[in-house]
């Protein structure tokens, strides 16, 4: 298990890209799951570690994957439990302010990012 400092609600390394998960960059979508992924689910899906949540999760903190911050604008009422339990979550990189989708968090609408095995994935207040 990670150890969280105060500032990190949520942190996760990607362990696993399913062969389809950029297909969901033309939509600016992420899917993050833990090692439990439905075989339905896991090629479109990018495979974590499930990891306790350390805070709630709300919108004015960011997401930070390696070194590029987005700051979340809306997040489904599902988000943390589904965090928490599953390591699941969809992202939405179009700035949307209100949470359409139970189980997505939404951020800025910035560049879609670069990905890969080994990358950090954390929820942290900002400073």
């Amino acid at each position: 298990m990670m150890e969280i400092d105060k500032h990190i609600a949520y942190q996760t390394v990607v362990k696993e890209i399913g062969n389809e998960a950029l297909d969901f960059a033309e939509i600016k979508m992420v899917i993050f799951f833990g090692d439990e992924a439905p075989e339905a689910l896991r090629p479109s899906c990018y495979i974590v570690d499930v990891n306790s949540i350390a805070g709630d999760i709300k919108p004015g903190m960011f997401l930070v994957i390696d070194d590029e911050s987005y700051q979340i604008t809306a997040v489904g009422k599902e988000v943390e439990r589904n965090l928490q339990n599953l390591g699941h979550i969809a992202v939405s990189f179009t700035g949307e302010t209100k949470a359409g989708l139970a189980g997505t968090m939404y951020v800025e609408d910035k560049p879609y990012p670069h990905i890969r095995v080994g990358s950090r994935v954390s929820v942290q207040v900002a400073e």
